[in-house]
């Protein structure tokens, strides 16, 4: 429907589409390391589309079956891929869905870009400088992995970005529309404290939903209730 979405690299990003109805579409982000796929995602895009609401997840540029090198991936390029996501969006009011580090990409985005007119963060990470310390903080640079994963090498580009935005909280308060953070109690991965400390730069109406014993990845239980309250909240907002 969409025919090929490429980024300003020319990388074709890789894309599914669930239809619902009308004007309304979720363009749906994954966290680093991940991809289009992850169960949690799907389920989210499948819900929406049963509730009538139509949902693009997609994999940023060098993941999943997108095109790009792995080692171009930050934050700072994402931002620009998820603006050429909403350039393929025109017909439709947008809410964005970001889930861990796409979370980030999205405050970053949305606060430069109206054409988001919704915003939920899964898991959001903010504090950027402080998660690429603490979970890559070991790790060399252009010579070892993020979290021993062959396929995922963790680059200098990538640890001085997330040095340089720092926090995306102090962006926070550019989004003017409907925001929702969801977090659950028992992320070991982003602290449901990034999630307090960007509700008190965030303009009204910004909600921040805790769910209890739910993981980073909302495994198990944890994904039916996530998408549950979102596709609720989103068809409420959007």
């Amino acid at each position: 429907m969409f025919g090929e979405i490429r980024n300003e690299h020319g990388e074709r990003l890789d894309y599914t589409f669930h239809e619902g109805e009308g004007n309304r579409i979720v363009a749906i982000g994954h966290g680093v390391t991940g991809n289009k796929d992850r169960p949690a995602l799907v389920a989210l895009a499948e819900g929406l589309a049963a509730a009538g609401i139509s949902a693009l997840r997609f994999s940023f540029s060098g993941n999943g079956e997108s095109e790009g090198t792995f080692t171009d991936s930050t934050i700072t390029k994402e931002v620009a891929d998820l603006g050429k996501i909403i350039d393929a969006l025109s017909e439709y009011k947008v809410c964005y869905v970001g889930h861990s580090m796409a979370g980030a990409v999205g405050v970053l985005r949305a606060s430069i870009d109206e054409r988001i007119e919704v915003l939920v963060s899964l898991a959001g990470m903010v504090h950027t400088k402080a998660f690429a310390e603490r979970e890559f903080g070991d790790v060399t640079p252009d010579e070892g992995f993020m979290w021993d994963e062959p396929d995922c090498p963790l680059s200098q580009a990538y640890m001085d970005d997330m040095a340089t935005i720092d926090s995306v909280a102090k962006h926070a308060s550019k989004f003017g529309g409907p925001w929702l953070l969801v977090h659950g109690s028992e992320d070991d991965i982003v602290p449901i404290q990034d999630s307090i400390d960007v509700l008190q730069f965030a303009n009204e109406p910004t909600e921040l939903l805790e769910l209890p014993g739910v993981d980073h990845v909302f495994s198990d239980d944890g994904t039916p209730i996530m998408v549950e309250k979102v596709v609720a909240w989103i068809n409420q907002k959007l």
